[in-house]
């Protein structure tokens, strides 16, 4: 082989093992800060850190916020330090100031129950808190917990006027109600870890003011009942929702803007009717058709008694015409006469059962 060639091709070796050398030694200084920057990250103290968006108004449930490491020469005073945070008494409390994904929760932004305005912050902008009663066997047993997105029934029974059978029927009057309290109660109990299970007679709702007025009819009406929404429910109707146009995402809008939009959605309280079954539809042996408007509303008791009263009425506006004669005394100096006077006719009423 030509020495020449020799030289060449052991200086292209030597230049391409040179090469290499270097980006190995600039590839390990690039990556050294950032995994010393991670290690010192993973060694700071543990916060409480928001695992997603939390508007105003949300209710912290377990899966809402979680601790993470944090650099120690960032962390405040306000942060949640999980050896000194009882992670129990921090469920159920309210959102009063906007946290957004990954920001640390300061003691300032939440609102512990039985705080001075508690109840307020965990409404929505435009939304009332009304209270209903409910029994053990109305309220799902108890399984009804605040943050809970509940339904509405409404059974009463329908009777007519002169009629035997009655129509009972239940109907789903409101959907989606976000459950505020039970009881006095805004926070699930926590033994061992574990939630606790118990009834309650009165549960405070979430709603807009005019289902506010609605449910304030229906507590008048008949028994009240709250059926338990599945989490995937609201997801679907959303879905459905904005396929057929009822909500609408501005064009151009940021990811956030969008979320929020969808979330104010999906809390959003229906008071459309929703579907209805009688007692014909459970058994045979009962009513399926309403009784008729005028029987319900005692409307046939109040025509017969304008019939009497205008055939009563009508007879009035007869009258006869009778004559009486009559005389006038003149007196003239010692003397009196009588004179006769021509009769005046008289109007007499008369009414369906004679002359008054």
């Amino acid at each position: 082989m030509d020495r020449k060639k020799l030289f060449l091709l052991v200086g292209a070796l030597f230049v391409a093992i040179a090469t290499s050398l270097l980006a190995r030694a600039l590839l390990i200084g690039g990556t050294a800060p950032q995994a010393a920057a991670a290690a010192k990250l993973m060694e700071g103290p543990k916060v409480l850190v928001s695992q997603r968006a939390l508007p105003i108004g949300t209710i912290i449930t377990a899966d809402a916020v979680a601790f993470q490491p944090w650099p120690k020469d960032l962390v405040q005073d306000a942060y949640f330090m999980q050896d000194k945070t009882d992670m129990a008494k921090l469920l159920g409390t309210v959102v009063k100031n906007p946290i957004t994904a990954g920001q640390p929760v300061t003691t300032g932004s939440l609102v512990a129950p039985g705080d001075r305005g508690f109840l307020a912050a965990a409404l929505g902008p435009g939304m009332r808190a009304v209270t209903i009663p409910i029994g053990t066997r109305t309220g799902v047993a108890g399984f009804v917990f605040p943050g809970d997105h509940v339904d509405l029934l409404l059974t009463q029974t329908v009777r007519g006027i002169g009629e035997t059978q009655a129509l009972r029927a239940t109907e789903t009057i409101l959907k989606n109600l976000r459950v505020l309290a039970t009881d006095q109660s805004t926070d699930q109990e926590t033994v061992d870890g574990h939630t606790r299970v118990k009834g309650f007679s009165l549960v405070t709702v979430e709603t807009s003011p005019k289902i506010a007025e609605e449910l304030a009819v229906a507590e008048s009406i008949g028994t009240i009942s709250l059926s338990l929404r599945s989490i995937a429910d609201n997801s679907a109707e959303l879905e459905q929702a904005v396929a057929s146009g009822q909500v609408k995402v501005p064009h151009g809008a940021s990811k956030q803007e969008e979320d929020s939009l969808l979330k104010a959605a999906i809390a959003k309280p229906v008071d459309k009717t929703g579907s209805f079954v009688t007692g014909g539809d459970v058994s045979r042996f009962q009513r399926k058709t309403m009784p008729s408007t005028e029987s319900i509303n005692g409307s046939n008791v109040v025509t017969d008694i304008k019939k009497d009263l205008h055939t009563a009425m009508s007879g009035i506006g007869r009258a006869v015409v009778a004559r009486q004669s009559s005389t006038v005394r003149v007196t003239r100096g010692k003397e009196t006469v009588e004179v006769p006077v021509a009769p005046m006719p008289r109007i007499v009423p008369v009414g369906p059962m004679g002359v008054f």
